[in-house]
């Protein structure tokens, strides 16, 4: 079942405190910016930038993914690899906060996320 409002509410206020810290400089975003999307359970991060083969056709490219499982109230992390399927962050699979996967994302120590 998808996110209730207050849920979502609260979810979108920790993303945009992340997007905020984390999005390039105005004047590039143009050519490169960040974003999220709420889709039921899940966030996930992506980048935004024109193709390089026709500059008005836009990509979104998958950066992480964190899934909330309600069960057990943590957040189970994904990143997604070459083969385009969601992978689990092994070095870090689950987290209890929100905010820890956006921290998590955000060091990429392991190069899994912004390459």
């Amino acid at each position: 079942m998808p996110f209730n409002d207050i849920e979502k509410f609260k979810y979108e206020k920790i993303a945009d405190k992340f997007l905020e810290k984390r999005r390039p400089p105005i004047h590039i975003r143009n050519k490169l910016d960040i974003s999220y999307k709420i889709i039921d359970t899940s966030i996930e991060i992506y980048e935004i930038r024109p193709s390089w083969r026709d500059e008005k056709e836009i990509l979104e490219t998958p950066v992480a993914k964190a899934k909330f499982i309600k069960k057990t109230k943590t957040w189970k992390i994904y990143w997604q690899r070459a083969d385009l399927k969601w992978h689990k962050y092994d070095p870090n699979p689950e987290v209890q906060l929100l905010d820890d996967f956006f921290k998590i994302v955000d060091e990429d120590k392991n190069c899994c996320f912004w390459g």
